[in-house]
């Protein structure tokens, strides 16, 4: 009987096509060394809190997209030079694998809440993010991203839609909030929104598609939206956006502190990883962990210099159910990866911490917990 019920439910799965995804290989050879930065660990674990935090997200990164970048770069990068790391688990409040919304909104938040929800708890209510009770603390703000501003990570530390998919409504929201600099691809999505949306953000911000239009530095709130070439994927030839414009943010942000006590926070997104992932695309996605490996480097070298700059590096979630293949060579960048899903998995995701406090970031915590512990450390 049991031979016969095993036997009618795979004939189902066969005629609706549900068999497991076969494993998807991959290999990256001889892609040029970038080098890394390996930090002085001056101010690492210093007691004092940080003035400044900078919060960097890799979508889709765990810690075998991670290996591939280290390993595919000869056995090094600047985030695997850090000391002090831990492990975040991404469960949203209503699903076991969360999406980005949900888990963008627990780091920008504190709070978890469902799938698809953009800054809103689970009875789609607004909740207060970081930027905005920053603000009222006289603290700046930035965020980065390689996707569409709208884009579920992004959008969670701005707007408070109930569903991801309002891309309208998430324009929208962009005007009234507290951010002094934003960036994100591209000028063509933002030209897309209604007159309406499109007049509101340029009254609230300096917009400007070239960081070189002399509006940029006289700017008080600066909208950066480059074309759609600038933000494209390193598959498609983007070239150093991401971490440009996380130097330029940093010192733009820097600059625009209300007072010496007071600092910035800033989120910098990685996003393409993630749709390499979900493609099944493994040398691009290597190649976009080393250019995320980057934008860390700008903040480190910061954090170096500044001394009372907390560094943050860590993902949403994992996608794609990556494993590394047995062979490979670090001395000449030959590595292999496997793919066992399109889609994200339940697995937790590696972060990494640099500056003042950074032990406060060891150990398995929750993406909620993450948040917690920046607004604390800011006095949120």
């Amino acid at each position: 009987m049991r031979r016969l019920l095993i036997s009618a439910v795979l004939s189902v799965a066969v005629v609706l096509g549900l068999h497991a995804q076969e494993l998807v290989r991959g290999n990256v050879e001889n892609i040029p060394s970038q080098g890394s930065y390996t930090p002085s660990f001056k101010y690492d674990g210093a007691k004092n809190n940080p003035l400044n935090v900078i919060l960097l997200i890799g979508d889709g990164t765990g810690l075998a997209h991670l290996a591939s970048g280290h390993f595919a770069n000869g056995g090094e990068m600047t985030i695997t030079n850090l000391r002090t790391c831990g492990w975040v688990t991404t469960q949203s409040a209503d699903t076991y694998t969360t999406d980005s919304a949900a888990s963008g909104t627990a780091y920008a938040t504190g709070h978890k809440t469902h799938n698809y929800a953009i800054g809103v708890d689970v009875d789609d209510r607004p909740l207060a993010n970081i930027p905005e009770k920053a603000a009222v603390k006289g603290i700046v703000s930035g965020v980065i991203s390689t996707d569409d501003l709208n884009g579920a990570t992004p959008a969670a530390f701005f707007a408070h839609q109930k569903d991801r998919n309002m891309t309208e409504e998430i324009w929208a929201d962009l005007p009234s909030s507290p951010l002094s600099f934003v960036s994100a691809g591209s000028r063509e999505k933002m030209e897309r929104m209604k007159e309406d949306t499109q007049k509101a953000i340029r009254e609230a911000f300096t917009v400007v598609a070239d960081l070189n239009d002399p509006a940029a530095e006289k700017a008080v709130k600066l909208g950066y939206f480059p074309p759609k070439t600038e933000t494209q994927s390193m598959k498609e030839g983007r070239g150093d956006f991401l971490p440009a414009t996380t130097e330029y943010a940093i010192e733009y942000l820097s600059a625009r502190r209300t007072s010496k006590k007071k600092g910035f926070f800033l989120m910098v997104e990685g996003a393409r990883i993630d749709k390499s992932s979900h493609a099944n695309e493994f040398e691009p996605m290597v190649k976009e962990v080393l250019d995320f490996d980057k934008a860390v480097e700008a903040a480190i070298r910061f954090a170096d210099k500044d001394g009372n700059t907390l560094v943050i590096i860590t993902a949403d979630h994992e996608t794609g159910g990556l494993t590394l293949s047995s062979k490979g060579d670090p001395s000449t960048g030959s590595i292999g990866g496997v793919f066992s899903s399109y889609n994200h998995t339940p697995i937790p995701v590696p972060l990494f911490a640099y500056g003042p406090h950074s032990q406060d970031f060891m150990g398995v915590q929750g993406n909620q917990e993450v948040s917690q512990k920046i607004q604390q450390l800011l006095g949120l």
